[in-house]
């Protein structure tokens, strides 16, 4: 999962960086609210850690903030000194998820994100997924169209598993990319738009078969179903 973490402390950035990385995220690091702000006009993730005390603004006017200007529901989870009974009730009523005070235990952080994850994004990859008229099978990373076997790379799997589990949601370039080339993204643009070119070709992606994939300029993809079109 890829996650947005922000603290005006450094050390406490990459404690937190180096925890949910070892849990096998991807976090990116920001040290004021406006930095944060910045990168989620053009960035997607799944989920963000904010700290409360901030050198321009305050964790709750950032959590505003992302729940008004955000549109996925991204899951939030404060991190902060804060531990009054006031605090707790001001930072979950700003939009925040879940709520923890420092300093940080790395198996308490873990837990959190874990849960919070779990919770918005249940796991579906154990066993077979179907989806209108494609059918995933994990076990030997192969999808099936209409009982019909469709030849895919392994990117190409991986990324038509993620936008099959991410139906509706706006996801930037650097996000795909993340998932599906690793942590380390150094992958052309080019790339990635020839990879879901190759999806809509291979899966026949189009609204008379239920599912589109739009490109959001400045941004990335969106995948979403549609009301399959039958010629009558």
């Amino acid at each position: 999962m890829r996650i947005a973490a922000l603290d005006d402390d450094a050390l406490q950035l990459d404690l937190i960086k180096q925890a949910t990385e070892a849990m096998g995220h991807v976090c990116h690091t920001h040290l004021t609210g406006a930095e944060l702000m910045r990168t989620l006009r053009r960035e997607t993730f799944d989920l963000l850690i904010v700290d409360w005390h901030l050198p321009d603004t305050t964790g709750p006017e950032v959590v505003r903030w992302v729940r008004q200007n955000v549109a996925a529901r991204v899951p939030i989870l404060f991190v902060t000194h804060r531990q009054e009974e006031r605090d707790i009730v001001e930072g979950l009523g700003s939009g925040a998820d879940d709520f923890m005070v420092k300093p940080v235990r790395i198996g308490e952080l873990n837990a959190r994100v874990a849960a919070l994850l779990r919770r918005a994004y249940p796991d579906n990859t154990g066993g077979v997924m179907e989806f209108g008229r494609y059918r995933f099978l994990p076990d030997t990373r192969s999808i099936e169209m209409d009982g019909v076997a469709v030849e895919l790379k392994n990117r190409e799997y991986d990324l038509a598993l993620f936008l099959f589990q991410n139906m509706g949601r706006l996801l930037s370039r650097d996000h795909l990319k993340e998932v599906v080339w690793g942590q380390v993204a150094d992958v052309m643009s080019r790339s990635l738009d020839t990879h879901i070119s190759r999806l809509r070709t291979l899966l026949d992606l189009r609204p008379a078969n239920g599912f589109i994939v739009t490109a959001v300029y400045g941004v990335g993809y969106r995948f979403e179903a549609v009301e399959a079109q039958h010629k009558g």
